[in-house]
């Protein structure tokens, strides 16, 4: 399906024209058919050979309905732009002009209608003037009656030729419905229309629903397309959805029912605007889809500038490259504006704004990986999905761990700041050498202990038995003592945590001297004189206690760990210094959530 919407001056003839077009009447409303003009968004359809079905808008031509207007024009990739022979260039033609070349609409026909009424010539110049300074200019200007069918061939082969120029839209995309209509049938409760730039809704299909309190969720119960219930409808498309939910009294006009978790909820955004340079209101309109939202406005590098930063009354699901309008409804000004980035960092210093201003100069509007992650450093791979950048060819260099990904340039700085801290730790704590990821993680302020992990493989770093050590390989061991370091990891093969006895480490010439070496080589974990476990039963302690209710006793611990009292006390208190669990006042203790 492809979809149209109209443009153009009130009592030009846009209704009349797309009733022609397709034999159907698009002014619904009784109160529209008495005084001639649309109040409400129109919708009919009909099929033109060679690109197949065709749904039209039809938006008011009122100055008093312009948000109608933007509401249908705002989604809609192609446009019919419509002005009367017999009237000169009137104000809302030049308005809704403006709001597409704003929203860089390149696909479109020009209707000059009434040529019945008056001769079309001097309208045709006028308009193909109008159209040079846009993004319409290559748009064909056709002469036509809806009256008496003249030119009405030619308007539809002008339709079918820009329409089949019209890229195809993903059938997989996320999907963002701008609701442009809500309404109560009895039997079925609340339908949505809207239309549907890309993606595939279908029965069943869950939804989210951004509001100012939050996110919700409304279930998809029917779908239908062209006047008729369908199993599924890929974008772009025309859509009805009977919708149910507890929370289906949040979804109005303007709302955007959404996949769920797939896009970002941004209240702050920053733009490059299109259009007159110059001061801004203070509270603009924000157009964007079928909704608008007042939004603030600062210029960040001072006037003259085209970046700017909107702060939303309302968070709406904003992607990189999103266009929409900023509208200033005293004057009637309009700027076009492109979302650079729907999740920006604060500006908290002096001088924040210009920099930021500098960090955005470059930015074309499309989404790129490699650009985000030179301005952002660490990001987590689902913000990027949220924000339109798909991560599938990232830079070479880029880690990719635990869901976050790394620019070269952080790794390389993050590895250094590794390097420093474990050549600290070593040098304090000869005897244990090494620093676990939670701990290393927790210093660096990186939220996944498995941005270490991956690092760690970058000489002269070198992950051993749960900890980041120096060297790429553990040292020489005596071959007594290997034998019986290989001793002691069959022992606890089955029971990681039921340390050797006294009686077993002197069995074993385990002795304080020997097992601080092996500690040092990486190959113990020595709790205390006399206690020791594998690497890495710390990490797994962790993991076990993680399961318990939370907090637990020391008794549930040892219960958990299955060993004795005399393991379990020196192996939480060195779970507690490597902040993988937390003692509380009472004694009881929990672990932390990894970071």
């Amino acid at each position: 399906m492809h979809v149209v919407a109209t443009a153009g001056h009130v009592d030009h003839g846009k209704t009349t024209l797309v009733d022609a077009l397709t034999g159907m009447r698009s002014d619904r409303l009784r109160e529209e058919r008495e005084r001639g003009l649309s109040i409400e968004l129109g919708y009919v359809w009909t099929a033109l050979p060679g690109v197949g079905d065709v749904a039209f808008v039809d938006v008011p031509g009122h100055e008093r309905f312009v948000t109608t207007m933007l509401a249908g024009v705002g989604p809609v990739p192609a446009a019919l732009l419509v002005v009367a022979a017999d009237d000169p260039w009137m104000p809302q033609a030049a308005e809704h002009l403006a709001a597409l070349d704003a929203l860089q609409v390149a696909h479109a026909v020009v209707a000059v209608t009434r040529t019945d009424l008056a001769d079309p010539h001097a309208a045709v110049e006028r308009a193909t003037a109008e159209i040079s300074r846009t993004a319409l200019r290559d748009a064909p200007v056709v002469p036509v009656s809806a009256a008496t069918g003249d030119g009405m061939d030619a308007l539809r082969s002008a339709l079918t030729t820009m329409l089949a120029q019209v890229p195809a839209s993903p059938a997989h995309a996320d999907v963002r419905l701008w609701v442009d209509r809500r309404f109560t049938i009895r039997g079925a409760g609340t339908v949505v229309t809207g239309t549907l730039p890309a993606g595939t809704l279908a029965p069943g299909d869950t939804l989210q629903v951004q509001g100012a309190e939050g996110t919700s969720t409304v279930r998809v119960r029917g779908v239908q397309a062209l006047g008729r219930s369908v199993d599924h409808v890929r974008g772009t498309a025309r859509v009805a959805l009977n919708i149910v939910g507890d929370d289906v009294e949040h979804v109005d006009r303007g709302t955007a029912l959404t996949t769920p978790d797939a896009w970002q909820p941004a209240s702050i955004v920053d733009c490059r605007l299109r259009g007159e340079r110059g001061p801004l209101p203070e509270l603009p309109l924000l157009h964007v889809g079928a909704t608008a939202v007042t939004v603030r406005t600062r210029l960040l590098a001072g006037q003259g500038s085209d970046l700017v930063r909107l702060s939303l009354r309302t968070p709406l699901p904003l992607r990189v490259g999103d266009r929409a309008l900023l509208r200033d409804p005293g004057s009637r000004r309009i700027w076009g504006l492109e979302v650079l980035d729907p999740a920006p960092p604060p500006l908290r210093r002096r001088g924040a704004a210009a920099a930021r201003a500098k960090a955005l100069a470059p930015l074309s509007g499309v989404p790129d990986v490699a650009s985000e992650l030179d301005r952002r450093g660490l990001v987590e791979a689902a913000l990027l999905h949220r924000i339109g950048v798909p991560t599938e060819d990232c830079p070479v260099g880029t880690v990719e761990a635990g869901g976050w990904l790394l620019s070269r340039q952080r790794a390389d700085a993050l590895t250094e700041a590794i390097v420093d801290l474990v050549s600290a730790h070593d040098e304090a704590h000869p005897l244990d050498p090494g620093v676990t990821t939670p701990a290393l993680a927790e210093r660096l302020d990186l939220p996944s202990p498995e941005l270490v992990r991956a690092l760690a493989g970058t000489a002269p770093l070198h992950l051993r038995h749960g900890r980041v050590v120096l060297g790429r390989s553990a040292p020489d061991l005596p071959a007594d003592l290997e034998r019986a370091l290989r001793a002691v990891e069959s022992d606890l093969a089955d029971s990681p945590f039921a340390a050797p006895t006294a009686a077993r480490l002197r069995e074993l010439g385990l002795d304080d001297r020997r097992t601080a070496a092996a500690s040092k080589a990486g190959r113990l974990l020595r709790l205390a004189p006399g206690i020791v476990l594998l690497p890495g039963a710390a990490e797994l302690a962790a993991q076990r206690l993680a399961e318990l209710p939370q907090p637990f006793t020391t008794s549930q611990a040892r219960q958990r760990l299955e060993t004795s009292r005399r393991v379990a006390l020196p192996l939480l208190e060195h779970l507690d210094r490597l902040r993988l669990t937390r003692r509380l006042a009472d004694d009881r203790r929990e672990v932390l959530p990894s970071r």
